[in-house]
């Protein structure tokens, strides 16, 4: 990681991608950490940037997992990556630690969830619940092993929690993540909780340059508490 504390892996114009290492928040208020405010810091130190000038944060990621985060330094950039975001035009892979084997290999997960208000958490509804909201997932296995399975997932929606929650909920939660039952920890197991990496990673993320204006597809590699544990897949 770069000493800004994320990593440029995408800059072309107002147009920029970055990795989020985890336990860190995308977004905060002023004076807490958040990789919206490393950003900004970096931007006013490198380019003179105004601390006010325009960051469109386009999508989010939890804090405790980690990868590419897809950013507007421009309004005019931000609204067309936001519409790429809301028309399911922008492609987004992850890889996922999680505990067992899922079976089959490979398929999708659907359901419905919701929010529950007022905690920072998501829980799976049935269809007719007023706020139940449908997701939908495909995955399939990289690499089975003896106490996780290696997955790459595939969002075709993005909903509070959804991997961790739609996994968890077949008895495969992501390794680290306690919040949703893994007994199983993940990384540096920091004092403060809210520190602690779980073992998702958003590995690509595919959608249209506006400043260029062509595809491009950017990987983001997975932190370091990923080493060792990721064999070449089958």
């Amino acid at each position: 990681m770069s000493p800004a504390g994320f990593d440029i892996l995408h800059e072309n114009g107002p147009c920029l991608v970055v990795g989020k290492p985890p336990g860190l928040l995308t977004q905060s208020p002023a004076g807490i950490d958040s990789l919206e405010a490393r950003v900004r810091a970096f931007l006013q130190a490198r380019d003179g940037r105004a601390p006010g000038a325009h960051l469109g944060v386009v999508h989010r990621l939890d804090r405790p997992a980690s990868g590419a985060l897809l950013l507007g330094l421009a309004p005019a950039t931000t609204r067309e990556l936001s519409r790429q975001i809301e028309q399911r035009l922008v492609r987004k892979l992850y890889w996922a630690l999680v505990a067992g084997a899922p079976t089959p290999a490979a398929g999708a997960w659907s359901d419905h969830v919701r929010k529950v208000p007022d905690e920072p958490r998501a829980e799976i509804v049935p269809a007719d619940h007023p706020d139940a909201r449908p997701a939908t997932l495909r995955y399939r296995t990289l690499r089975g092993g003896p106490d996780f399975t290696w997955l790459e997932i595939e969002l075709e929606t993005g909903r509070t929690h959804q991997i961790r929650l739609q996994a968890a909920s077949r008895g495969h939660p992501v390794l680290g993540d306690a919040q949703y039952g893994s007994p199983s920890p993940f990384g540096e197991q920091h004092a403060d909780p809210r520190l602690r990496a779980i073992a998702l990673h958003a590995r690509l993320l595919g959608f249209r340059d506006p400043t260029a204006g062509r595809d491009v597809e950017i990987v983001a590699e997975p932190p370091p508490a990923w080493g060792g544990l990721l064999p070449r897949p089958a």
